[in-house]
């Protein structure tokens, strides 16, 4: 992404035992629990409005800055944290600040500088949909769960979103949810979501305003809603459960579920022969002597996992 003007500055991250911090996105992780947070932080105001203003500011600009900073935690998470199974999904700060910036992207996507932000988050999306993770969103509060940070959800295997508080947590939908940032299939993550049910679809996108709780459980929009009580109960369940899992069937069963719909070079590749006959099939978790499918039936006997994911 160099053009006239424009330089991209390395990025300075700070790495500790617990994990790799830069200035818009933290990842922290316990190993003991095979887990990770990986928090993602809202802009805070003065962002670039015109394509003069990126020009000016550059890899500095949020809209390129915090995306590059996922990009980079991501590929740590793959490479550096093979044993992570769960990866918790997290946003705070202000919501009104992206949707302020997605604002921007959209009215000037014919700008040569501003198109090429847009595909630098698609990309970096798809990265997440390609990450042999299970991931679940938290929509907290604080969070800040919107337009193009709400894909962050969009993208996840499942949603925890707290019911009640106050104020309330909240989630909202900007333009470049309509199809800016698709997922390897070509559709939009909202689309993958409703596949099949454009009236639905059609209703999400219609709604005024942002989403409560009730409300974005009541459109689909998220998988669970508990409340005070339940909240913390349910997601440390839900980490246990997908821990003591097969990484190796998880890959597979969540690249399907990821990848719904049209199917394309992307999703045959990476979505499906690479999550199951270059990985599950070949690996000691299925067909080894410990393996699960060696074990099948036979009684007695608990499969021995690698828990190392791809």
């Amino acid at each position: 992404m160099t053009g006239p003007g424009v330089t991209l500055e390395p990025l300075a991250p700070r790495l500790n035992a617990s994990g790799v911090e830069y200035r818009w996105v933290r990842l922290d992780v316990d190993r003991d629990r095979r887990l990770a947070t990986l928090t993602v932080q809202a802009p805070q105001g003065g962002e670039p409005e015109t394509p003069a203003a990126f020009l000016d500011a550059g890899s500095r600009a949020w809209a390129i800055a915090a995306w590059r900073e996922l990009d980079a935690a991501l590929l740590h998470l793959r490479f550096n944290e093979l044993e992570i199974g769960v990866v918790l999904l997290r946003t705070v700060g202000d919501a009104a600040a992206v949707l302020a910036v997605d604002q921007a992207i959209d009215r000037h996507r014919s700008h040569w500088l501003v198109r090429e932000i847009a595909l630098l988050q698609k990309r970096v999306l798809k990265r997440l949909d390609l990450t042999a993770r299970t991931f679940f969103a938290i929509i907290e509060p604080d969070s800040a769960f919107a337009g193009s940070l709400f894909e962050l959800a969009l993208a996840a295997d499942r949603s925890y979103m707290l019911a009640g508080g106050d104020p309330p947590a909240r989630i909202a939908l900007s333009l470049l949810n309509r199809g800016v940032l698709p997922t390897s299939s070509g559709l939009s993550r909202l689309e993958a979501r409703f596949l099949g049910d454009q009236r639905h679809l059609q209703a999400v996108l219609s709604h005024p305003g942002p989403f409560d709780a009730a409300t974005a459980h009541e459109f689909g929009l998220v998988t669970f809603t508990p409340d005070d009580i339940d909240w913390e109960d349910e997601i440390r369940l839900a980490i246990e459960e997908r821990t003591a899992m097969s990484p190796d069937a998880l890959t597979g069963l969540e690249a399907n579920l990821r990848f719904p719909g049209p199917e394309t070079l992307e999703t045959k590749i990476f979505g499906r022969l690479s999550a199951w006959q270059n990985w599950i099939f070949t690996r000691p978790n299925a067909t080894g002597e410990k393996g699960a499918l060696t074990l099948y039936g036979k009684g007695g006997e608990r499969p021995e996992f690698d828990r190392r994911r791809t």
